[in-house]
């Protein structure tokens, strides 16, 4: 859905494209109804995902949107998640890195808040 620089954010149920370059899904939950072949995944990267807690809280409660940014940022700052950043990093400069999730509101998701937290590193 989106491109910057080599890095985007795509819904995992979209047909993979050769700009994805390494498709990284960012879900802590398996996408349903998807198989692990039709997905082309390079890697599942569940530790870069908002915890359970703060996935439910949220909703999908787009007043709820920035609040859940700001803990979801706070989340990624933690050892496990700053790890997982780290590989997300290497894979960036390997070439392009597509970051998929199964949300269905791609901008008001996890993986766009991840999308400018890798960008403001560069």
């Amino acid at each position: 859905m989106s491109a910057t620089d080599g890095l985007r954010v795509r819904r995992v149920y979209e047909a993979p494209e050769s700009a994805d370059g390494a498709r990284v899904l960012v879900d802590r939950l398996w996408p349903r109804g998807l198989s692990k072949e039709d997905a082309r995944l390079t890697e599942w990267c569940k530790d870069v995902a908002p915890s359970t807690e703060l996935r439910r809280w949220y909703g999908h409660q787009e007043e709820r949107f920035d609040r859940f940014a700001e803990r979801y940022r706070a989340e990624l700052a933690q050892e496990d998640a700053r790890q997982a950043l780290e590989r997300l990093r290497a894979l960036a400069g390997e070439g392009p890195l597509t970051l998929l999730t199964a949300v269905k509101d791609v901008p008001s998701s996890h993986a766009a808040v991840l999308a400018e937290v890798l960008q403001e590193d560069r």
